[in-house]
């Protein structure tokens, strides 16, 4: 029980930023679509180069985000091909966005801090870019392709500059580069602001619930459901045992970063993708909002039954 606190005091700010992101819309008038353009074309790219900067990166800790990537987005395409004809709107392409992913960055990384030490702390915001990195590509691919053809999709997803960020924090990690302490202490403060604003956003969503119908989709709650809080921490539990019986690839610190990431709710940037592509963003933001609620019973109940971090 101490633990179930602890997490629901930690989180409690988290909650704030969604009823503060639902009063500036409802009261004044903030138009959710400008704060998810800030999101992924300025706060996003800022934070992923200078994340890619903070940490030793060796062959384990190279292999966290690659290795999510690929798995986020074989679980998209899977999802895609499986229900992408269970609905008559786009529906389908948020259910397989939102499958691939979760809330590791918004959610995790205050989650990070909190139970990590800073040095593995850094690991799992270095994981994070794997999100990042699938929701900028093969996830915003699969949610553009309900609204757009292929050749446009690719277009839209060549453009958005969280990718090339990325690409250029490798550059720069590898030949040695690092970011000034004035400055990296500026570059420090969008950490914040991205998870602050990106958890408003949620907020911001769940505008023009009441006056829409539709939005509670019990098929796309149950699917989604299933996928983060029971297919997601069984598979990583899998893949644990195997590296430790076969592989030895990683090590227990790398484990506790790997199930973090498995055990968070439902992805903020499916609210976000959701508002940019026009692809029912009141019913990813009920969805969403619903999983983050859950996961405040959920997260305490995995890290217990994990052994604890």
């Amino acid at each position: 029980m101490s633990l179930f606190f602890i997490i629901l005091l930690k989180v409690f700010p988290i909650y704030i930023n969604v009823v503060l992101g639902y009063l500036s819309s409802k009261l004044l008038n903030v138009q959710r679509e400008s704060v998810a353009t800030l999101l992924i074309y300025i706060l996003g790219p800022i934070v992923v180069f200078s994340a890619t900067l903070s940490v030793k990166i060796d062959f384990a800790v190279a292999f966290l985000p690659i290795f999510l990537f690929v798995f986020c987005s074989i679980l998209a395409f899977a999802s895609l091909a499986l229900f992408k004809n269970s609905w008559n709107d786009p529906t389908g392409n948020i259910l397989a966005f939102s499958a691939g992913t979760g809330n590791t960055g918004y959610f995790g990384i205050p989650l990070a801090i909190i139970f990590f030490p800073p040095h593995l702390a850094d690991i799992y915001i270095f994981t994070v870019l794997a999100s990042l990195l699938y929701e900028s590509t093969s996830g915003f691919y699969v949610t553009a392709k309900g609204n757009f053809t292929v050749g446009q999709s690719l277009k839209k997803m060549a453009r958005l500059p969280i990718l090339y960020a990325f690409i250029l924090g490798i550059i720069f990690n590898i030949a040695g580069f690092e970011i000034p302490e004035v400055i990296s202490s500026y570059t420090g403060q969008f950490k914040g602001a991205y998870g602050i604003l990106g958890m408003m956003m949620l907020g911001m969503g769940l505008i023009g619930l009441k006056n829409s119908e539709g939005n509670f989709d019990i098929k796309f709650i149950s699917i989604a459901y299933f996928m983060k809080f029971v297919f997601w921490p069984l598979a990583i539990l899998g893949f644990i045992y195997l590296d430790k019986t076969f592989f030895t690839f990683l090590n227990e610190d790398l484990y506790k970063v790997l199930f973090l990431f498995a055990i968070v709710p439902l992805a903020g940037n499916t609210v976000t993708l959701a508002v940019l592509l026009n692809a029912k963003p009141e019913k990813a933001s009920l969805a969403v909002f619903l999983s983050t609620v859950v996961s405040v019973l959920t997260i305490p109940l995995y890290i217990f039954l994990y052994g604890g971090f």
